[in-house]
């Protein structure tokens, strides 16, 4: 029998958000506004999976991805790590 939490279903995104909107801004040259996020967000697919199993996904890719409720604030904190410009 299964838990409740494998239970739940949870969106994931395919390919993971903080990849499109990477590949966007790196793309378009600028850092992406906040309707630019939300409308990459709002057009992406995603596939809804148990909660137990987007789990073990997510650490068999080994990074998380941002969350699509928060993603404008999320995306402001990954690009900072992702863009920095190593000497």
């Amino acid at each position: 029998m299964s838990s409740e939490n494998e239970e739940r279903l949870c969106l994931v995104f395919v390919p993971t958000l903080v990849t499109l909107l990477y590949h966007a801004e790196s793309t378009l040259g600028e850092p992406l506004t906040e309707t630019q996020v939300l409308a990459i967000r709002d057009n992406a697919n995603c596939i809804a999976l148990p909660y137990g199993l987007a789990a073990k996904a997510e650490q068999a890719r080994g990074y998380a991805d941002i969350a699509p409720e928060n993603c404008w604030a999320e995306w402001q904190a990954a690009r900072e790590t992702l863009f920095t410009t190593k000497p």
